[in-house]
């Protein structure tokens, strides 16, 4: 796809236009997001990138645009896993309800900085070294593997450590003994101090590029087209704050999630490994195309999400019958 400067630039503008709108409409003031307010948000988002993806189509034609699809519909269901560790951050940083809206806006324009500088990385790495697909394919693959692993093992982690930055950052700053409101830093006794709504902006902004180190190589698995892979990152990532309060209270209840995104990257993980033969000179090597790469994506979602709820469906009636079981036994205990 032929990108311009002036498209770039424009991109870019109306980008941050929108993330003003967000910010200025439904974020400036702190308040407990309801679901109605995040429902109505998650739709706007998607809308939008919806008609993006029209706007591809228009200038490009069918293909960018369906990779921008692909792409995008990858990036938000990586970005599902994302929440889950942003459950434990506000936990472990005790975030007031009415205060985290303003932490994941933050936090995620830090992210969306932060990997719009690794995206231009792999584009110039990719444009220099074809034989990084392989390297791509492969890390996809073992990361699908892992995921496998932990999901099979139930080993999710129940408490969010911090990374060195926060580490280091709570060493060398005095921190003052609970939230200022929204103010990153105040003034006390003389003192500048950092406040926890600071330390828990870069716990969510520098969480986020763990992630980048599976979603950035799979969504070039999916286009090498730095302006796709980056228009793609930007809207699953501003739509997530919204998701964040939309699905908060399903997460538990997505069960084998872990086990749908390790079908998608190891899906993607294949797809590299044959590209990357291709442009070896491997001819006979297969070609996976992006209709059959989105249809792959989107069936395993939704596939995912279904047996999701219906497994979780079936242990709350487990639950409830056993409970149901335990009162009787109780109550006859009484009687006799």
């Amino acid at each position: 796809m032929d990108v311009s400067l002036t498209m770039w630039v424009a991109t870019v503008v109306v980008l941050v236009v929108l993330i003003a709108v967000d910010f200025f409409v439904g974020g400036r003031k702190p308040h407990e997001v309801s679901l109605r307010e995040a429902g109505i948000w998650s739709a706007i988002w998607i809308g939008l990138a919806g008609l993006f993806a029209g706007f591809l189509w228009w200038h490009s034609g069918s293909a960018p645009a369906g990779q921008f699809l692909a792409g995008w519909v990858t990036e938000k269901s990586l970005s599902v896993d994302n929440l889950f560790v942003f459950v434990l951050i506000m936990a472990k940083f005790a975030v007031p309800r009415v205060l985290q809206q303003r932490v994941l806006l933050i936090g995620v324009l830090i992210a969306l900085v932060l990997r719009a500088v690794f995206i231009a990385a792999g584009a110039a790495v990719i444009a220099s070294f074809s034989w990084i697909f392989f390297l791509f394919g492969a890390f996809l693959i073992w990361t699908a593997w892992k995921l496998i692993k932990e999901a099979r093992g139930g080993d999710k982690d129940e408490e969010y450590e911090e990374n060195k930055l926060l580490r280091s950052v709570e060493r060398r700053f005095p921190t003052t003994d609970g939230y200022r409101g929204t103010r990153l830093t105040v003034v006390e006794g003389g003192r500048r101090l950092v406040t926890p709504m600071l330390l828990v902006i870069l716990a969510i902004g520098t969480t986020d590029v763990l992630f980048a180190m599976d979603s950035i190589p799979a969504i070039f698995g999916l286009t090498q087209d730095a302006y796709i892979v980056f228009t793609a990152n930007a809207f699953a990532l501003m739509g997530l704050r919204q998701l964040y309060f939309l699905v908060g209270g399903l997460l538990d209840r997505l069960v084998h999630l872990s086990y749908g995104l390790s079908v998608i990257l190891g899906f993607i993980g294949v797809k590299l490994l044959l590209h990357a033969l291709h442009e070896a000179g491997v001819h006979g090597a297969p070609e996976i195309g992006t209709p059959l790469s989105l249809a792959v994506v989107v069936g395993v979602l939704a596939v995912t999400t279904a047996t999701s709820l219906l497994s979780s469906r079936r242990t709350a009636r487990a639950t409830r019958a056993t409970s149901g079981d335990e009162a009787q036994e109780l109550s006859d205990a009484r009687q006799r």
